[in-house]
Order: C-alpha cells, then sequence, then structure tokens
C-alpha cells in the first residue's frame, strides 16, 4: 500500500449516518488508524437494530455495556467477550438507534512492529506472521491496542480524542484527525466484494452480513455457530 492511502482523507460523521449493512461494505479497503498502527480493513460484518437482530447487542435494547452503540454514529464501542477477548465495532445510524459494524479483519500497513509486540507470545519462534497480525475480530483489537478505555473514542473528531494525530503514520495531517480515524483508503472494486452469514452467531445466522474482499489472505476463515454442550 502507498503512502498515498495513508493520508488520504479521514471519513467523516455522515459517512456512518446509514444502516449497518449499508455501510460495512463501503468499509472494506479503508484505513483504520489507532496511534501508530494502521491497518487496512478486509472483512466485516454488519448488525442492526434493536428488536429486529437477534444478532445484535442492542436486541433487548440500551443496558450500560452498550450505550456506546446508542450513540453518535462513527464512535468505536469496545466490548469484552469470552473472558478473554475484545473486540470491535463502528457506530451507525443515528443517536438513539443502536446499530454497528464489527471490525473482523485487517491487512496492518503501518506501525506492523508494533501490531507484532502486542500480538507476540513472548517467544520468537511464534511470532505472527503478517497475514494473521489482524486476521479475526480478537487479533484486530489486539493489533490495534483496544482496550475497555477506548470504548467511546470518536473516529470522526478533528484533532479529538487526545493532544496528537496518528502518530507513526507518514504525513498524517494532525489538524484533521485524533489518534483514532477511518481514513478514506482505496475500496476494492465491486466485483472483489462478497457476502454471506456471519460468524459464529446462533440467533439471525442466515443474515448475509459478513462482507470481505475476495481471495485477500487476512481474511478469517468462516465458522458457523457450533452450540456448547455441557459435560457431567
Amino acid at each position: 500500500m502507498g503512502e498515498r492511502k495513508l493520508t488520504s482523507p479521514p471519513l467523516d460523521r455522515a459517512f456512518f449516518d446509514r444502516p449497518a449493512h449499508e455501510v460495512a461494505p463501503d468499509l472494506l479497503g479503508r484505513v483504520l488508524v489507532h496511534g501508530p498502527v494502521a491497518l487496512r480493513l478486509t472483512e466485516v460484518e454488519a448488525y442492526g437494530l434493536p428488536g429486529q437482530d437477534p444478532a445484535a447487542h442492542t436486541y433487548r435494547g440500551l443496558t450500560p455495556r452498550n450505550a456506546v452503540m446508542f450513540g453518535p454514529p462513527g464512535h468505536v464501542y469496545v466490548y469484552f467477550t469470552y473472558g478473554m477477548h475484545f473486540c470491535a465495532n463502528l457506530v451507525c445510524l443515528p443517536e438513539g438507534i443502536g446499530s454497528g459494524v464489527l471490525l473482523r479483519a485487517g491487512e496492518v500497513v503501518a506501525g506492523i512492529e508494533t501490531a507484532r509486540a502486542r500480538r507476540s507470545t513472548g517467544r520468537a519462534e511464534r511470532l505472527p506472521a503478517a497475514r494473521d497480525l489482524a486476521r479475526g475480530p480478537a487479533r484486530l483489537a489486539v493489533a490495534l491496542g483496544f482496550t475497555r478505555e477506548h470504548n467511546g473514542l470518536d473516529a470522526c473528531a478533528p484533532g479529538g480524542n487526545g493532544p496528537s494525530g496518528p502518530a507513526g503514520v507518514p504525513g498524517a495531517d494532525r489538524s484533521r484527525t485524533g489518534p483514532l480515524a477511518v481514513l478514506e483508503g482505496e475500496p476494492p472494486r465491486a466485483d472483489l466484494i462478497r457476502s454471506g452469514p456471519r460468524t459464529g452467531v446462533a440467533a439471525g445466522k442466515e443474515t448475509p452480513w459478513r462482507f470481505w474482499i475476495d481471495g485477500d489472505p487476512t481474511v478469517s476463515p468462516y465458522r458457523a455457530h457450533v452450540p456448547r454442550r455441557r459435560t457431567s
């Protein structure tokens, strides 16, 4: 990826003020920047409205955990899952509605050593390959350094969220972006965008709101939901 994609303008709030299933495929090829790490999004999943999409965190309405999802569009919703991992969504639609796009996978295009250090187990022989650094929603969150404290950060705030812009990105305009931003990047051709059922969800599993770039090696493998069985 050339420097031009890393220095492209950030997406504005109007981009996210749309239904999640429309925003999701349009996020492919965009560049998400958080501090020193930037990645090109290659796989995402849309989640719909309260009371309508049983797979969405907002299905049963507003709670302290999902409150960011009911906030203004363009913010990041970071949540902890399975008692092990953080995952991140970008909020869609106007404040008060509750919808978003899960960030499933991407190609790290800046700050690769930082991302690798975050993903490392501490054993040199197990350093993750470049394609695996952000291949899957939990890995993506680790590579970008997302934790609970980043829940609610605004990806559309000019110069906001902190004292500086995206450090480590060549030519980044710190007057236009905070430490979290989604840059225009370079979306793929329409014929390279694929869609299918969402990964690992029990309810609403047939909804084809998982979107990915066909043939990209960083896209995670599809896994259908497998019910957990109690052991005696």
